[in-house]
């Protein structure tokens, strides 16, 4: 897996309230551009296992990442089933808060099936993290 890149936001809110809507798989497709179907396929009250459906233009596929949870202060995933684009992926949301905002740090690699300089490749994570936090920041401070 290659190097992670990584990028943070501080969000209005408790990390409770942040991580609930990290867990909230299904309705990413509301917020998380590019996401147009997650389904959770593993898990209870904290998923195990989600099938993506991702459309970001150039690349649309479908695979599967696994969760490790941390209560409200991290979680990490990693590909448990590639898609035909999509040849790795690990990444986490890391959480700190003193109760009123939380600092986010989301860290992400990804590994495509596809030729990809490198540079190129950091970019397209970078923006994926951008879009992410951005995203992420204003669902959670919208209330939903």
């Amino acid at each position: 897996m290659s190097d992670r890149t990584s990028s943070s936001i501080t969000v209005d809110a408790p990390p409770a309230d942040v991580m609930a809507v990290i867990a909230d798989f299904p309705r990413y497709p509301e917020w998380a551009d590019g996401i147009k179907e997650a389904e959770v396929v593993a898990g209870g009250d904290r998923a195990e296992r989600v099938r993506f459906t991702l459309d970001a233009g150039v690349i649309r596929d479908s695979y599967v990442l696994a969760y490790t949870w941390s209560d409200d202060v991290s979680v990490e995933w990693d590909l448990a089933e590639a898609g035909k684009i999509v040849s790795g992926m690990s990444g986490s949301y890391r959480l700190t808060g003193d109760g009123a905002r939380t600092e986010v740090v989301y860290e992400l690699a990804v590994d495509v099936a596809i030729p990809m300089p490198g540079m190129l490749r950091r970019r397209a994570e970078k923006t994926i993290i951008g879009t992410a936090l951005k995203g992420l920041k204003n669902r959670v401070e919208s209330g939903h």
